[in-house]
Parts: structure tokens; sequence; C-alpha cells
């Protein structure tokens, strides 16, 4: 084994944090931990040496400030490697601590236990660099993102309910009036009208007694919300107060018009890594379009769809008649008497496609980094919108630097945010279309190379479809009448980036 434990501790040989790659006993590694001031005070360091070693390991050592980054590894280790891995290990609690000093990385110690782990693996080193260790670590959930644009989407349903529902009482309350019937005005006349206007009126029709809970044996899943805060949600927006969602993608994404008795919701996400000298190493693209009925009354139709689908390949859904829409682009049922579900969205079709090519790209970017003699580059980063009939919005690039070098910005198309605490260059373009295919940022970096400025990340959100099938009429299936129909599209970058 090459790298037996890491630690932080002070120069007066105190340890804050501390984690081990090999199997060891506890009394072993703190006699290791403990040793390593006694040798430094024996040896007085009168020479800038980074290491120093016993009978049986080495400790390799770098100073921030009041602490040492300490590495311990076997003597048959090659020095030049760990010196390599030390400063990784440097960079990391840099990063990962505002403050180097005895109470902050108290405080991340956690985080740097995980960041440590991602650069050391069963005491060997693993080929990751600063922005890899830092994306590994956020636990960026494309699930938890998908699970918030459902969550929203379910939110936006309750309150169109709760609209329609408040509506019916108030025309309620007008006809009892004119009637000379008294309407009840207690909440429990309000409680009982359906489970939306039940959560809202809690909120409203406040209760002497203290609520009672009962406990839940229900697991927690990632990125789910409790029911208090939901109600709480809704009561700040009932008051007037701007309510921001947690995650402005997928807010951005579900967002749409006034939905219609029949809607059709077209989505579709798209995966793209692609090489920093060129070639796709991967692409997929995944896409799904459902239908939501929301009156009884067009429950029995069908759906003619257009043929322009390309060559992706279309799958229908188990109860959709396949051949009827391989022949005339119709999605029916199989038992045409069988109506359609209400209140609740149906799958209709999907499709996935995986290409290397490197015409099926949206969205080329080309980063030309050269060294400009001064120990730093020179880099400049185009956009290319390769296909023109897409509409692409809030297109972020987002490109990693080297630690606690600033960026000087030459040129730049749109606007740019430089953010030192994440070592991070973020170029924002409002809107990549025709009129605007093409752009360019041009800054110089200090202290850098080629390498450092990989891997570039890139997210947009569109309201055009890659995929252009779509649905141009419906019409019911017992007198063939065309019904009106409301549609929404939304594309959006799932993983897209320069490795």
């Amino acid at each position: 084994m090459v790298l037996l434990a890491s630690a932080v501790c002070t120069k007066t040989g105190k340890t804050i944090v501390s984690r081990q790659f090999v199997e060891m006993t506890k009394a072993r590694i703190e006699g290791l931990l403990a040793a390593f001031p006694k040798l430094m005070s024996t040896e007085k360091r009168q020479i800038q040496h980074t290491f120093v070693e016993t009978d049986s390991v080495r400790y390799v050592y770098q100073p921030l400030d009041k602490l040492y980054m300490l590495l311990i590894t076997t003597k048959t280790s090659n020095i030049l490697e760990d010196l390599e891995t030390l400063r990784l290990f440097s960079k990391v609690v840099l990063d990962c601590c505002k403050l180097v000093d005895e109470s902050e990385v108290s405080k991340k110690s956690f985080d740097l236990i995980f960041a440590f782990d991602e650069i050391v693996a069963l005491g060997y080193r693993e080929s990751v660099n600063l922005a890899q260790v830092r994306t590994f670590v956020e636990m960026d959930s494309h699930e938890e993102k998908m699970y918030q644009a459902v969550r929203q989407s379910q939110e936006r349903d309750a309150k169109v309910k709760m609209r329609e529902k408040a509506k019916e009482l108030q025309r309620q309350r007008i006809d009892a009036v004119k009637k000379g019937v008294r309407m009840p005005t207690s909440s429990s006349s309000y409680m009982s009208m359906s489970p939306v206007a039940d959560s809202i009126y809690e909120i409203k029709m406040p209760k002497a007694e203290t609520p009672k809970y009962t406990a839940s044996n229900k697991a927690l899943k990632l990125g789910a919300k409790s029911k208090d805060v939901d109600l709480f949600v809704d009561q700040l927006k009932s008051e007037g107060e701007k309510v921001v969602p947690i995650n402005k993608k997928a807010a951005s994404i579900t967002s749409s018009t006034v939905q219609s008795d029949i809607h059709i919701k077209k989505e579709e996400r798209l995966i793209a890594i692609v090489g920093r000298d060129g070639g796709v190493r991967n692409f997929e693209l995944h896409g799904l379009i459902s239908l939501r009925i929301s009156n009884e009354n067009y429950q029995k139709i069908v759906l003619q769809f257009n043929t322009e689908s390309g060559n992706i390949p279309l799958q229908t859904h188990p109860n959709i008649d396949k051949e009827l829409f391989k022949t005339n682009r119709l999605i029916g049922l199989k038992n045409p008497a069988k109506p359609f579900p209400i209140d609740s969205e149906v799958g209709l079709l999907k499709w996935t496609l995986q290409s290397q090519e490197e015409s099926a790209i949206p969205l080329s970017i080309n980063c030309w980094p050269s060294e400009n003699g001064y120990g730093g580059c020179d880099v400049n980063i185009e956009y290319n919108l390769e296909h023109v009939d897409l509409e692409l919005n809030n297109v972020t690039v987002t490109v990693p630097l080297p630690f606690g070098n600033a960026p000087v910005i030459q040129e730049c198309s749109g606007v740019y945010s430089y953010e030192p605490k994440k070592n991070v260059l973020i170029w924002s373009v409002a809107v990549v279309d025709s009129s605007n295919p093409t752009g360019s940022i041009e800054f110089e970096a200090p202290k850098s190379v080629a390498s450092d400025f990989f891997p570039i990340k890139v997210d947009f959100i569109s309201k055009s479809a890659y995929n252009k099938i779509k649905p141009v009429e419906i019409r019911l299936v017992d007198d063939n009448t065309p019904v009106k129909f409301t549609s929404e599209t939304s594309l959006y970058s799932g993983n897209y980036e320069i490795v």
C-alpha cells in the first residue's frame, strides 16, 4: 500500500482530523501521529524539507498557515507521487475551509473526510483533480431534480383545483343568498369540501387547540418535503410573500400557460459527454409525451401526430394501439370503448436516442487554452448553436479555475461572474438561437496549465424540442368531433460536460 493515512494537525502536534486508508489499530495510528511533532522538533527543520522518515514510514507534509497537511506513506512509495498527492490534499483543504484554522477545520471535518475518500481508495491514489472531487462530494442528483419538477407540477395542479373549488363555494354562497338560505360559516363546513380545500383552510382558520401530530412509519426520501413545510409555504404565498423554488431549473421547466381540459406535456432530457479535442463520448436523449384529461366528456379521444420524428425510435405505452400509430400516426387505446383516466398524467410515447456523431450535439463548446509564457494561460471559449431550429434559454457555461487565481476577462459575449469559493468562472447567455448562434469569452488565468479548465459544465433549458414529433389534432371517438387542447414543451440538460 502506498498511502497509509492523512491528517490535518497543528504545529504543536494536536490532530484535528485524520483518515486512515488501510487496516490499522487505533493505537498504531495514534502512535504514528504522535511521533510526527517529535521528529520535527528533533531535526529543527533548518532546511526546506517536505518529508521526514523513520524506520518504517515516511511523513510527507505541507504547512497551511498554522496547521500541517500530513500524509503517512510507506518508505517504498514514490516520493514524487506522494508530493503530487499532498498538493491535491492541500488544495482540497483550502477549497473546503474559508479560513485554515483549527475551528474551521473541525467544523468541516466530515466534508474533508468525504473528499479525502475520493482522492485515495484502499491506499492507492485515484486519478482525479480538484474539480472532480468537488463534483463527487456535491452529490448532484438528477433523480432529486426530477422529483422536484414532479412535485412542483403537483403543487400547481393542487392550486388550480383550490381556485376552482373557491369559485364553486362563492357561487354556492351567491345562490344561497338569492334563495334566502343562510350558509354556515364555521370552519367545519369548509373542511369537509375536499382534500385541497382542507389543506388551504387549515392555514386560514386558526384553531384554539394545539394540533396533534401522529408518527409516521415511512422512510425518508431524498428531496422529499413534509406536509408541514408545504402548508407553511402555501401560507407564506397566501400572505403575499414571494417564495423562491429550491430548484430553479425545475421551476423554469414546469412553468407553463393555463391548461385546458386536454393537456399534452412533452419533456426531453439531454446527456452529453464531449472530449476537449473533439469526439462525442456519450450522447443520450430521453423524451416522454404524456396526456392529462380533466373533463370526463373528453375521456374517449384519439390523437393525430405528425411524422417529423426523424430516425428517433418511438415506443408507445402498452395500452396504446401500436398498429394504429404505426400505420396512421394515431394514438388511441387498444379498446376504443375504454376511456382514458381522468385527472392523472398518462404516458403516451417515449424515446431514447444514443449517438456518437458530433452532428447530434445541439450546442458545441470549444475551449482553447494556450500557455502565454508568463506562467499562465490565455483561454478562449466559444459556443456554436449546431441545431438552429432550437432556442436555448439561460445557457450557463461553468469553467473550473486554478485555486486562488481570479481570471482577467478580455472579452465576453453575455455576462460572467467569478466565484472564488468554488474556483469557477460562470459564463451566462440569456438566449442562444438563430439570431445569436455563436459567442465567445476570452480571459487570462495566471499560474495555470491547460488541464486546469476542464471539465466544463453546460446547462440550459428550452421550450423547443429536439424531437419534432407533436400532436396536431385531437378528435372524439364517438362522433369524430375535433376538440381543443393545450400543450407545453421542455428540453433541458441533465449532464452536459466537456472533459
